[in-house]
């Protein structure tokens, strides 16, 4: 059986059939004082996968945590967690004298409440494998590379760039599996609000950019990367995320800069949701069961 939640709904019914399994929802009641209540199907097979994606994750992390209890008590004997994006994967050292290091602290806490751990494109950087962030049994962490690239097959004149050294892991993998050229960007932190793009040597004039990222949150530093695009002759900006976060004022401020499309998977809910997932994390439970 696969059990999901209301705010990711559409995405887990997919998976649900591409598996061929069972889909149910988890009813979620919030209280006045900001509680929660879930309830499970009264009767549960042996594995039980868990569809959830962890953006805007502190609520849906106690939430997890009395899903794969109850899941447990019911008899559920093997847990399985699909979640495209994964929450707390950026803070992976502390950088002042008494910061939390938040990846291995919420890796752990998931290890602990699941046999295994499914996700798309975490945010690692000093951090090279998974399952040293998240010990669960079974760790995967996949690429949405090959989905990306399916849905750029239509666009053989784009040059592909990274706004920044960060994104250099995602957009040279999708360059070399669609074959187009691509660059990254350098970009400097000036202030807590300002900072600086540089764009790599490339002749733009006339061009087709796409810009590609993992993540997109405040949306800024793609904005004055596609400035600095346009500054340089493009004829056309748009943009290609795995993970839509996009805080408010995002898009809007994206499209001040003269982006024409936002495109991305279904790994967050957004209105720029156009590449579906299910298929590539049907196949990763698959490999594992």
């Amino acid at each position: 059986m696969l059990l999901g939640f209301e705010e990711y709904e559409a995405p887990s019914q997919r998976l649900a059939a591409a598996l061929g399994r069972t889909y149910a929802r988890v009813a979620v009641h919030h209280f006045p004082d900001g509680e929660s209540k879930v309830t499970l199907p009264a009767e549960l097979p042996a594995h039980v996968v868990v569809c959830r994606s962890l953006d805007r994750p502190n609520e849906k992390l106690v939430e997890l945590l009395l899903t794969a209890t109850t899941a447990r008590q019911l008899g559920a004997q093997r847990l399985t967690l699909v979640t495209p994006y994964l929450c707390y994967m950026r803070q992976d050292t502390a950088f002042a004298a008494g910061e939390a290091v938040s990846q291995t602290i919420i890796g752990r806490f998931l290890a602990e409440l699941f046999d295994d751990v499914i996700t798309v494109d975490p945010h690692l950087h000093r951090t090279h494998n998974l399952s040293d962030a998240v010990p669960a049994t079974h760790v995967v962490a996949l690429s949405a590379t090959a989905c990306m690239r399916d849905f750029l097959r239509s666009r053989a004149d784009a040059i592909l760039l990274g706004p920044d050294s960060e994104s250099a892991q995602w957009v040279s993998a999708l360059a070399e599996a669609s074959g187009l050229a691509y660059g990254v960007a350098d970009k400097q932190r000036l202030g807590d609000r300002e900072i600086q793009i540089t764009l790599p040597d490339l002749d733009l004039a006339g061009k087709a950019v796409v810009l590609v990222d993992d993540v997109i949150s405040s949306g800024e530093t793609i904005a004055i990367a596609a400035q600095r695009c346009f500054e340089q002759g493009a004829k056309r900006v748009d943009v290609l995320v795995t993970h839509p976060l996009f805080a408010p004022g995002a898009t809007e401020r994206l499209r001040q800069m003269g982006v024409g499309e936002i495109w991305s998977t279904d790994s967050i809910p957004h209105p720029s949701n156009c590449i579906a997932l299910a298929g590539l994390l049907a196949e990763a439970v698959q490999s594992i069961t």
